[in-house]
């Protein structure tokens, strides 16, 4: 099988974007499926004529700006038919491009202290989350706001509700898969962490004919 050629695009405030990258291309490395390029921090890797060559952006990125050209390289290579894996803080960039935000699926609201809690399987029967049940992360808990429409495919407790921790969604023709789990580099070595990057970057990124 022909590698995924992916990007993993990292950078932004707050969270260990360097740390946290490294560690996204050294699972999916580790997978034998895709071809890396890891850029820090350069928007304009978002530009059209950047991303043209690629099948899947994984994105950790936290906060920041993007201009109309960046927002529109983006969305557009998604909505062609590309793949697209936000991690994390995915949910918490780029406020003030809400096209942005419906890409993802939701936006970061707040989250309690980093703690161990568990982790509930809803569709066990993904490609992403099959014959997975319930398990333990310790982690940063991210709470979201989200689009009803999105298929929530693990989700955990937080003052008695189920807030999501990984859906997908369709933007155009492209595949969006979002994983809240990954705010340091300790919680991106968690099996069930690679596991589901690993996974959901094989799905978002395979060609949509591959897929029947």
């Amino acid at each position: 099988m022909q590698k995924i050629k992916t990007l993993v695009f990292t950078g932004g405030e707050i969270h260990d974007f360097k740390g946290c990258g490294r560690a996204t291309v050294e699972t999916l490395s580790a997978s034998g499926e895709f071809d890396i390029d890891l850029v820090e921090e350069d928007l304009d890797m978002l530009l059209a004529s950047r991303l043209a060559s690629y099948d899947l952006i994984v994105l950790y990125y936290t906060v920041g700006e993007i201009n109309d050209a960046q927002k529109n390289g983006l969305l557009n290579f998604v909505a062609s038919g590309k793949g697209f894996v936000g991690l994390h803080s995915a949910a918490d960039s780029f406020k003030d491009c809400p096209e942005y935000q419906a890409m993802v699926g939701g936006y970061f609201v707040t989250h309690p202290h980093y703690r161990e809690y568990q982790v509930s399987v809803v569709d066990p029967e993904h490609p992403i989350t099959k014959d997975l049940t319930e398990f333990m992360v310790r982690d940063e808990q991210y709470i979201l706001d989200f689009d009803s429409r999105v298929h929530v495919l693990c989700s955990a407790l937080w003052k008695g509700t189920a807030v999501p921790v990984a859906w997908t969604k369709s933007w155009g023709k492209g595949r969006v898969f979002y994983l809240a789990l990954g705010h340091d580099v300790e919680a991106c070595h968690h099996e069930m962490f690679q596991l589901l990057l690993r996974r959901g970057a094989l799905w978002a990124g395979m060609p949509s004919e591959a897929q029947g």
